[in-house]
């Protein structure tokens, strides 16, 4: 099958915005655009992320709306929700459109508002974001995601020894490649101490095992493969997989595992003819620090059990073997849920390209992206690489 390509990508900073939803996808829309030397006439169609819009400002039917404002209105708009895999999946059926032939050239992205800049304070916005658990058996106990995904790395660290300090690595890891992304939400670096005292907010992670409500949007151009030609460093787009998983997470085969972004991987992998052995980087879901080891052993990027130890002996440092959120990750970035999937092959794509700036990891080919929605119930897993 004929591979789709990324030819251009867009974002704004990932942080506390006064701008409408609206205003924030036309930034990164027109980065995107502008950086692929297209205009909103050449777009065939719009595929588009917002989770929680409805909810949090009243916003629904955005696809036209968001259509509209950047001057596309007349062509086919698809919204897409899937809790924070929300851009990913949209940039799933965007490629397999592509690939398809149903259209030559779409633009891809997402956008959000999560912060109290939206009238919404913490405990509502959590209350919201809770809103992707199962109404019946989870929300009503009161279990919110920090504590899912608590629950998730105590079994880990139960099973295979992780300990706190390899989570509080993690932070520190990513802390300090977002303080080298000018669109990161947290532009610092944190010490191993810091994090390892900072509050606890649900055991074993404290506060700066989490990562931030964010506001921002990204977007990315698909073109197909042979219209990919005309364009100056395509990225090819080798292999997509979307995979689910059981809910409430009670339900759960193996609690601690997470069996939907194995089964992405294996999909994305074999699309891409490839292994995760042939991975330069990743960009991963790290909405806890937690969630990243979990990850980056479901990808195989390293030994279950090793996802801890590879952070704190440095392996997934942007100077390790297997550089693991280069961008800062959600935990630094930042995560507005809507944008999160395709600010990710925003990373992918700079990184492939060599317009990463300061964070720019050296001569890399081939990376692969991890996004979950929910408890990790859905995941999608993209490979890119550089066309040859």
């Amino acid at each position: 099958m004929p591979r789709a390509a990324v030819v251009g990508a867009g974002m704004t900073k990932f942080s506390v915005h006064d701008t409408p939803m609206q205003e924030l996808f036309d930034e990164a829309a027109f980065a995107a655009l502008d950086d692929a030397g297209v205009s909103p006439g050449d777009i065939d169609a719009l595929y588009f992320g917002n989770a929680m819009g409805g909810s949090t400002e009243n916003e629904t039917h955005l696809g036209p709306k968001i259509a509209a404002h950047v001057g596309m209105s007349g062509i086919p708009v698809q919204r897409f929700e899937d809790a924070c895999a929300t851009s990913s999946n949209a940039f799933k059926n965007a490629v397999e459109a592509v690939e398809a032939g149903v259209h030559d050239v779409v633009l891809v992205g997402g956008t959000e508002r999560c912060t109290p800049k939206t009238g919404k304070d913490t405990p509502e916005m959590t209350r919201i974001f809770g809103s992707a658990s199962h109404r019946q058996y989870e929300q009503p106990t009161g279990l919110t995601f920090p504590a899912v995904f608590a629950l998730l790395t105590k079994r880990h660290m139960h099973v295979h020894g992780t300990t706190e300090e390899q989570l509080a690595h993690v932070a520190v890891k990513n802390h300090g490649n977002g303080a080298l992304n000018p669109n990161a939400h947290f532009g610092k670096e944190v010490t191993v101490e810091e994090a390892l005292n900072s509050p606890v907010i649900a055991d074993p992670f404290r506060l700066m095992d989490c990562c931030p409500f964010s506001d921002g949007a990204s977007a990315v151009v698909v073109v197909s493969e042979d219209a990919a030609a005309s364009y100056d460093a395509p990225v090819d787009v080798s292999g997509v997989g979307h995979a689910t998983d059981v809910i409430p997470i009670g339900d759960k085969a193996e609690i601690g595992v997470t069996q939907a972004a194995r089964d992405a991987a294996a999909q994305a992998y074999e699309q891409a003819d490839t292994t995760a052995d042939a991975m330069e980087f990743a960009e991963v879901h790290d909405c806890f620090t937690g969630a990243e080891i979990l990850a980056i052993e479901a990808l195989g990027l390293v030994e279950d059990g090793q996802g801890g130890v590879a952070a704190e002996e440095g392996r997934t440092a942007r100077d390790g073997d297997i550089p693991i959120n280069p961008s800062g990750g959600l935990k630094a970035k930042g995560h507005p849920i809507g944008a999160t999937g395709t600010a990710q092959i925003v990373e992918l794509t700079e990184q492939i390209r060599g317009d990463a700036g300061e964070r720019q990891l050296g001569g890399v080919e081939r990376g692969v992206a991890h996004n979950l929605g929910g408890d990790s119930a859905t995941t999608v897993v993209s490979v890119m690489e550089a066309r040859q």
